[in-house]
């Protein structure tokens, strides 16, 4: 098992690529808090682990507010006495030109997408640097490294994530904490579920692999990087795209 008894917290871990990620941590030994601000789904995943022989519990988690981030991870510690992974893949998109984007939009976007990556990764770098290890694993988006139209709020938070994956693995790699970004493509998901059709399909002939992305393919990209195996992996984006980007 390659993350044998670590303890691990997903953020949006109720759907999609945090809840596979969730149910492929603990297949593989790990102790996962999924940490959602949708309770139902959050609750169906715990459920869904726990019925393949996992150990996990759930945590209301609404990222952009700081005390919460900080509860999640008091009661954490408080369980199982350590904290081994953060994954911070929580994340929604309020798409528009940008003529039309509102405040609202650019802040709400902000808040969950950046503003509480910092959130989470500020209340449980103390742990892991008592610890002398940890991991940090951040969503980011190949939209961070090319843009999209209609999606200056949400290409600026996956960049401005990239940005923070870099800085932090300079400050504290030297306290034993790795952090890395992952970059998925175009990945069928609830999210990309409500795009047009044809939208989707031109994103499967523009990537090499001729398929858009599954939840599995970043899980177990995730997986890796939480791993022993990548032990002198820090400060990398890693792009899981099928080659769109080529």
């Amino acid at each position: 098992m390659r993350v044998k008894d670590k303890v691990v917290i997903i953020t949006g871990g109720g759907s999609g690529i945090g809840r596979e990620t969730g149910i492929l941590f603990a297949k593989e030994g790990a102790k996962v808090v999924i940490a959602d601000v949708n309770e139902k789904a959050g609750a169906e995943t715990v459920e869904l682990i726990k019925n393949a022989g996992g150990e996990a519990f759930f945590a209301r988690l609404d990222v952009s507010n700081r005390e919460q981030a900080k509860q999640v991870v008091k009661e954490t510690i408080a369980k199982y006495g350590r904290l081994d992974v953060l994954i911070n893949n929580a994340g929604i998109i309020q798409d528009a030109l940008v003529v039309k984007m509102t405040e609202e939009q650019w802040d709400k976007v902000i808040d969950i997408n950046l503003k509480g990556p910092f959130n989470c990764i500020q209340a449980v770098v103390g742990q892991m640097i008592s610890q002398g290890s940890g991991v940090i694993l951040n969503i980011s988006s190949i939209v961070a490294l090319y843009g999209n139209v209609g999606q200056t709020n949400y290409a600026a938070t996956k960049a401005g994530l990239v940005g923070m994956t870099k800085t932090l693995a300079k400050e504290l790699g030297k306290k034993g904490i790795r952090v890395n970004a992952v970059a998925p493509g175009f990945i069928y998901t609830p999210m990309t579920e409500a795009m047009p059709e044809k939208i989707l399909e031109m994103m499967k002939e523009k990537t090499p692999l001729k398929r858009l992305g599954t939840p599995a393919d970043v899980a177990s990209t995730l997986l890796f990087l939480a791993s022993d195996e990548a032990s002198f992996i820090n400060g990398a984006v890693i792009s899981v795209d099928g080659g769109l980007l080529l």
